[in-house]
């Protein structure tokens, strides 16, 4: 009988309740059962289906040698083990090389298929382990399918070829458990959204779902009623999706954005009377013109304790104005750095804030977007300052 090993094509990883593996030249994910994952360990190339058996039997439940002969025969059928020297073609073992492993796990992940993804990409890396490249890519797909460890490991193994990408340093800070800065660095966003911009509204609005713009609208609505003709500014302004929804609101709206690539974008549509490249904290606290509403739709997200923007937001802002901004929402307060590189801020600090500075805050909750198949829930803040009939 011959000896039993595992198909050199097929990639094996370690979840809760067994493995997941994936057959990369017949593209199937397996599911294997703890049962199903001891025998394919015992399938090293040294035993046949009598020794698998004999060593497997005592932990097994009585009478299941026909079951576990069963399965090892449809193991062999489906290509998951592999006969004698099937895996051996002219001496080398027959196992698809780096790059078409990594050209699998990108087609994989587009295609949704993020668990086969980062199985594909994880045996890339470790064939090729000198592309940096790769690293990067598994740390992305490590996280996506919840190995915050292993995303850590390939980020860290990345940062070794590229000590200076400014993305990753920040991820690696949550990763790391290291405290979280005050707000996301301004060179971490430049690069992000540097490569980001060319696709990201059909990313966001046709892929992900997203309807920030349009909830924030609507709160920000309510707080102004009837109200036109009023001096807007757009903070983290990004391709105007949000000036948009609020042109028909303004006599005058300016945006603004870290990204001169975004601004680039938002020139495109024609909506801001102003555009300009710069950061919000420094350009608030720099410009004389004041506003009857300010707006950030997923902007402030780059930010930590939210005062960093309100504070120098109110002094800007009209008696009667609205500050109206959207962040993900948090399951405990006040404040906190995800593994995403992102901010998530709670209801309570919301409302500290806006009492702090003689804000009114209104909110509700609403879906924002979806990531990696889940849906994201925001809060959509509404701060007021007085009446507006004493403007």
């Amino acid at each position: 009988m011959p000896f039993l090993s595992v198909n050199p094509n097929v990639l094996l990883s370690p979840v809760a309740d067994g493995y997941i593996a994936y057959h990369t030249t017949a593209n199937r994910l397996h599911e294997l059962n703890p049962t199903a994952a001891l025998l394919v360990e015992l399938c090293d190339g040294s035993r046949d289906a009598d020794a698998v058996l004999t060593i497997a039997s005592p932990l097994l439940p009585p009478n299941s040698e026909a079951a576990v002969r069963g399965w090892i025969d449809q193991a062999v059928a489906s290509g998951v083990l592999v006969e004698g020297n099937e895996a051996i073609v002219d001496g080398e073992v027959r196992e698809l090389p780096a790059d078409q492993l990594s050209e699998l796990a990108c087609q994989l992940r587009s295609e949704g298929k993020v668990q086969a993804a980062y199985l594909c990409q994880d045996r890339a890396t470790q064939l090729l382990p000198d592309n940096n490249a790769y690293w990067r890519e598994l740390g992305e797909l490590a996280h996506i399918v919840g190995k915050r460890p292993e995303a850590r490991e390939a980020y860290e193994h990345y940062m070794q070829f590229c000590p200076d990408d400014a993305e990753v340093r920040h991820l690696l800070t949550s990763l790391r458990d290291d405290e979280a800065p005050a707000r996301v660095p301004d060179e971490c966003i430049k690069q992000l959204y540097e490569r980001f911009s060319a696709f990201y509204d059909s990313n966001m609005c046709d892929e992900l779902g997203y309807s920030g713009p349009e909830h924030l609208n609507s709160v920000v609505g309510e707080a102004l009623g009837e109200r036109r003709g009023l001096s807007v500014l757009d903070l983290g302004c990004g391709t105007g999706l949000a000036g948009l929804t609020l042109k028909d609101r303004a006599s005058r709206l300016i945006g603004i954005d870290l990204s001169a690539e975004m601004i680039s974008r938002a020139e495109e549509r024609g909506v801001y009377d102003h555009l300009q490249v710069a950061e919000i904290t420094e350009f608030l606290r720099s410009v004389t013109e004041t506003f009857d509403l300010i707006i950030a739709c997923d902007a402030l997200i780059y930010f930590g304790d939210l005062s960093q923007v309100i504070a120098p937001a109110v002094k800007r802002l009209n008696a009667g104005g609205v500050i109206g901004f959207s962040v993900e929402a948090a399951s405990k307060p006040p404040w906190s750095l995800t593994d995403s590189g992102r901010y998530v801020h709670h209801a309570d600090h919301v409302n500290e804030v806006a009492q702090a500075h003689g804000l009114e805050a209104t909110y509700r909750e609403e879906f924002l977007r979806m990531e990696y198949g889940k849906e994201v829930t925001a809060l959509y803040v509404t701060m007021t300052s007085g009446d507006p009939s004493d403007s």
